[in-house]
């Protein structure tokens, strides 16, 4: 189901629930009427929300998605944007790993849809980071900051991570003990069963990667977290997700799992362009209907209307009194591969003259056959 929500909301909630950093980059200001808002973070909180005030009237388990803008005081550069277009999809109600598995297969379909091939999606559990912690002897005031710590090893070494760790406070006994455990760490039973539905769900094995020190820096994750990084495009993950059974509840009291992601729109853009997915821009590609005079409107209508059906990409020129050359010369300054035209005679004998604008060859076609004729070619679409 879609789901949209305010791009502000009251700061009592957001605050708190994505760890230090994220309160600092969370843009906070306090509005004409005396009140304490912020601009959206992520839209996670916000539907969690949502979940609470209305969750006797969803069906559960409740699917959802979400294509909003989301903002944070973050210093601009590749990857890293104030305001940024953030995708999401969430099922709601279930705890269990088939549920995990489905999310992160749905990431799979995306990136692959998307022509990646050179995508890892890599997995962990946030129990294992605590389970480990408790191994280092890490004190429980601590655990949340020294996951936010550990988030930072895709950006920086261990040496300088080590560092940071210190200032809050852990022992360099702790530190050692916490760095070697997470190279060891093997995936848990929750991992290896939403590893083994992933396959039955169609995700190639090759592409999951258990990875001990991913830590997901956002302090509502409780279980299962993921994300999808692109080999060679250095900006970092371009999606992360993960189960937060406890964010609704903490919110209404009642329990309500769930699990999900969030997809970075601008990230994948950018790596989209970097591996040249999308398609050749200078390649002409689509269709123009031309209207030979007023007496041929409703013909040339008809013609795109039936090639749109098709799911041709066609559009009528839009002016009946505009000469057939301006309307030539249109379409050619536009990057359009095809030129229909409908005269008197076209219209008589149900045909219609066909111009590759990319050629310069043209030839009567008939109207039965158009449309066979363009889809066949793959350069009306």
């Amino acid at each position: 189901e879609p789901l949209e929500t305010p791009a502000l909301e009251y700061q009592e909630l957001l605050l708190g629930k994505y760890g230090d950093e994220g309160d600092k980059l969370m843009y906070k200001f306090q509005d004409n009427g005396g009140r304490n808002v912020a601009l959206r973070y992520d839209q996670t909180v916000p539907t969690a929300r949502i979940l609470a005030t209305y969750q006797q009237n969803l069906p559960m388990p409740f699917r959802r998605y979400q294509i909003q803008n989301a903002w944070r005081a973050d210093k601009p550069q590749s990857g890293r944007y104030r305001e940024f277009l953030q995708c999401d999809a969430d099922i709601y109600g279930t705890s269990s790993p088939l549920a995990d598995a489905e999310i992160i297969a749905l990431t799979n379909f995306i990136y692959k849809s998307l022509g990646f091939s050179n995508y890892k999606i890599y997995i962990n559990d946030r129990n294992i980071l605590f389970e480990l912690m408790r191994f280092a002897s890490i004190p429980d005031a601590l655990q949340f900051k020294t996951v936010s710590e550990i988030d930072k090893l895709d950006r920086k070494t261990e040496e300088e991570v080590g560092s940071d760790l210190k200032e809050i406070g852990l022992k360099e006994e702790s530190i050692n003990h916490l760095f070697h455990h997470l190279n060891e760490s093997k995936p848990n039973d929750n991992i290896l069963s939403v590893i083994n539905y992933c396959k039955s769900l169609g995700v190639e094995e090759n592409r999951l990667i258990f990875q001990a020190r991913l830590a997901r820096g956002l302090d509502y994750y409780t279980g299962l977290i993921f994300e999808v990084k692109i080999d060679e495009y250095k900006a970092g993950s371009v999606l992360g997700g993960g189960r937060y059974d406890k964010l609704v509840e903490s919110l209404s009291g009642l329990a309500v799992p769930a699990v999900g992601f969030g997809l970075g729109f601008d990230r994948t853009l950018e790596a989209m362009e970097q591996f040249k997915l999308f398609p050749d821009e200078n390649k002409r590609r689509g269709v123009l209907v031309s209207v030979f005079s007023p007496s041929e409107v409703e013909i040339s209508a008809q013609v795109s209307t039936t090639l749109r059906e098709k799911g041709v990409e066609v559009e009528i020129f839009p002016d009946i009194n505009t000469k057939l050359e301006k309307q030539l010369k249109y379409a050619d300054k536009k990057g359009l591969k095809w030129l229909i035209v409908v005269g008197p005679k076209e219209k008589d004998s149900n045909t219609v003259i066909l111009k590759d604008l990319e050629t310069g060859h043209q030839e009567d076609v008939k109207l039965e056959d158009l449309v066979k004729k363009l889809q066949t070619t793959k350069s009306g679409h």
